[in-house]
This record gives structure tokens, sequence and C-alpha cells, in this order.
């Protein structure tokens, strides 16, 4: 049976609803350019999987209170802000099928939209005084930014192992999905230890999550609704990658890695490294991989007691890795 993002919602379906009301209002500015780019922000909203593994993770440990929101809102707003100056950095035109905000308003407005996002966090967390989720969130953007950076460094050279491949993704994607896992646990007055764990469990779904993003590179565009071989193209070593490197021949290795470094636009020679990745057990490797982090992240889990709130937080873990897109 399909899992479904309603079902999962359920046991948290009324907060969704009265984040999103305040959500808005956090958004609303006074300059009516400012204004009207926050609306065209909220209509493009995607899944909305963080907030949910914000409240989920709060009830989890405890109560959803007055807290929780804020820490929804704060990592919804610090993230759309990373979002936004990525695609300025990626010159990407395109955002969940809408049309990116400097596709529309320029690099210079977007740039700009980007801070007013991180100035809004940032004051909803002073004005409340909630320094701990604060600080919870400020880190996750450190490592993100820092993920990123490593990330471009090791392309140039394109000498990523797995053991760098994990550094990478643990900063530049799980660490989000570890700070919402956090902040909801901490905006209920959870314990420190507490805290950790659901620190822990959400590293270890992000780490799936961004695994699964890897296989979607090397699947039919049927299958998932996009062309394959994007990461490729910009130059992005996947895991896949790295271990069909480990498997392949001299030669085959040298094709790969010419390929992805100096003939990323050649779709033939893309869609022949892609074979070799295959063949070589590559997407195999990373489907064990991502299973191994799911169970890791199932595992801390079990340590909490059994509720409506731990049940769906079960199901959006499995979501995570059995999504089509």
């Amino acid at each position: 049976m399909a899992l479904n993002l309603e079902d999962i919602k359920r046991p948290i379906r009324g907060e969704m609803e009265e984040f999103e009301l305040k959500f808005r209002k956090a958004m609303q500015s006074t300059v009516p350019l400012l204004d009207r780019i926050m609306h065209y922000i909220v209509k493009r909203k995607g899944k909305q999987m963080r907030p949910m593994f914000v409240f989920l993770a709060a009830g989890v440990n405890g109560s959803i209170t007055e807290s929780t929101y804020r820490a929804a809102s704060l990592i919804e707003l610090l993230h759309t802000a990373t979002l936004v100056h990525d695609d300025v950095v990626d010159d990407s035109n395109l955002r969940r099928g809408f049309f990116s905000i400097n596709a529309i308003w320029k690099n210079k407005i977007a740039v700009l939209v980007g801070d007013y996002l991180l100035s809004r966090g940032l004051l909803l967390s002073v004005e409340h005084e909630e320094f701990e989720l604060l600080k919870i969130v400020s880190t996750a953007v450190r490592k993100m930014s820092e993920g990123e950076l490593l990330q471009i460094e090791k392309a140039r050279k394109l000498d990523i192992n797995e053991s760098v491949y994990y550094d990478i993704i643990k900063a530049k994607t799980a660490s989000l999905i570890a700070s919402c896992c956090a902040t909801g646990a901490s905006s209920t007055g959870a314990m420190a230890e507490q805290v950790k764990q659901m620190h822990d469990f959400g590293e270890a779904v992000g780490i799936a999550f961004q695994i699964k993003d890897d296989l979607f590179d090397f699947e039919q565009a049927e299958q998932t609704g996009k062309p394959r071989g994007i990461d490729i193209k910009e130059h992005k070593m996947t895991l896949p990658l790295i271990h069909a490197l480990g498997r392949v021949s001299s030669s085959e290795k040298k094709f790969i890695i010419n390929t992805v470094k100096s003939y990323s636009e050649d779709k033939p020679r893309v869609e022949r490294v892609i074979r070799l990745v295959i063949e070589a057990g590559g997407l195999n490797y990373a489907r064990e991989k991502m299973h191994h982090f799911q169970d890791q992240a199932f595992k801390i889990l079990s340590a909490f007691p059994s509720s409506a709130y731990r049940d769906s937080l079960e199901k959006l873990v499995r979501f995570t890795t059995e999504r089509n897109h």
C-alpha cells in the first residue's frame, strides 16, 4: 500500500493548518514588492515535510506548544532563504515546477529576499527568546553552507570517496532534517538526551533521503518524472557512482571520470556511464546503504513510547525512501 502524506499528517492535521496561518503572518512585509514576493513563495509551497518532522517529533516527546509553531516557522524561513540563494548561485529558473524568484525578479532582488527571510527567522527567535531553537537551526545552516562548499571543492578534482561523500551529505542535507527533529523535541521542554536522540534520528533519515535522491539520477524518467543524469551533468559524485568507480576496470574508470569532468553534456557518454554504474552494482549498493540508515532511524525511534505521532513519524521515514520524486 502506497504511503500518503495526508494519512501521515493525520495526528497533526489541525496543527499544520494553524501553522500555515502563522507562517503566512511571519512572512508579511509592509513593503509592497516584498509582500508580493512572499505571497508567491507561500503559494508554491512543497510537501511541507520539514514542518511535519517538527510537529511529529514534538508529539513523540511531549505536548505541541507555541514554541513548536515557532520552531517550524524558523525552519521554513531559514530553509526557504537558502533555497532562494541556491537558485541564484545555480542560475536556476525553476523551483518545484514554478519560476524561481531570480527568474522573475532577477538576482539582486532574490538575494535581498533571501536576506529578508533570514532576518525574519532570526527576529522570530530573538523576540520570543527562543535561543535554543535558534542555536540548533543556525548550526544546521552553517553546516549546509560548509557541505555545499566542500562539494564544490571536491567536484573540481572529483576525488570524493565514500567517507567524504557522507561528510558532504550529513552537512548539506541531513543537518536540516536533524534540526527539524531536534527543534521539535526541544520545543516541548525535552531533556538534552532526548533532543540529541531526535537529532541523530533526523540525521539518519536525512542521509537515507539523500541516497534516495542519488538513485533517482540513474532511474528512467517515466519512473521519477525527472530526466536522468542531472547529477552527472552538474559534476556531482553520488553514492552509486562512487561505489562503481571502485568496481570497474581502469579504462572504464577513466571514461567515467572524464565524462563527469569534461563531457557531462554528451548524452550518449552519460548514458554509458549510467549503464556502467548499474552493471557495477552501484544502485544495489546504494539501496542497501539507504535501508541501513533507515533501520538506524527506526532503532532510535523504537526507544520512544508508542503513539499516533510515532506511527506517523515511522511512515514519514518510509515515505522518504519510497517516494518517486
